[in-house]
């Protein structure tokens, strides 16, 4: 029986690369005085470039930008703090995120989410996508001191919400640090594609949020055939 669905913030509930592009072309406009003597799609290209999909944190990116398009006028710490303060007011989730977690609280299921990153930056992150009050547990890897792929953190999660391993779904984009992670936990792994890679071994793919309240029922309606007595 499935207890608990537990989801990974960056490319599974916040389209990351969409919020990504927002910031950066927003950014560039607001300090065209800085930055006008590149051009605009150059600046984005690079930026998104380097961002590697989040992987790599922003003073590197900034300080690679500030040598490459020789930026003065601004430091690389004012473009990473500007960053840190606007980052938030451009996220954009993926498609039926709140109908989805609508669904999942209607079936009684205890929600988590496990995400690495720095702690305020993520919780600000969440507090925009305005989701927060449908999860019972937020572990944010800066907090817990420990980061997926870390089999720790999935079970400090499960814990939390009073869920055995294999009574929980983990959904993520990560074929790695979520997939195979949670899956290596003992959990029910749900890979949802990203163009990024290839393929995951994951038990379950999806391409859309609105997919998963179907895999609980499926998972549940398997459970209960299994526990039922014969006639």
């Amino acid at each position: 029986m499935i207890k608990a669905v537990i989801f990974d913030l960056d490319g599974t509930l916040l389209d990351r690369d969409k919020s990504v592009e927002k910031f950066v072309s927003n950014q560039y406009r607001r300090l065209i005085e800085v930055l006008g003597h590149i051009d605009q799609t150059d600046y984005m290209q690079r930026f998104i470039q380097l961002d590697d999909h989040g992987y790599v944190w922003k003073d590197k990116v900034y300080q690679q930008l500030v040598e490459e398009f020789n930026i003065t006028g601004i430091s690389q710490q004012q473009l990473l703090e500007d960053y840190l303060t606007h980052f938030a007011a451009h996220c954009v989730p993926f498609p039926h995120l709140i109908q989805m977690l609508e669904k999942l609280k209607a079936q009684q299921l205890q929600i988590g989410m496990i995400t690495n990153g720095y702690t305020e930056f993520q919780a600000g992150n969440i507090e925009a996508l305005s989701i927060e009050r449908y999860f019972d547990v937020i572990l944010i890897s800066e907090k817990e001191g420990l980061r997926k792929p870390d089999k720790r953190i999935f079970e400090r999660a499960l814990e939390r919400l009073g869920a055995e391993a294999e009574e929980a779904i983990f959904v993520g984009d990560h074929p790695a640090n979520d997939v195979a992670a949670s899956a290596g936990a003992g959990m029910i792994s749900v890979w949802k594609r990203n163009a990024q890679w290839e393929n995951a071994k994951a038990h379950f793919t999806i391409d859309g949020l609105d997919e998963i309240p179907d895999i609980v029922q499926r998972l549940t309606k398997q459970a209960e055939l299994k526990i039922k007595p014969s006639n």
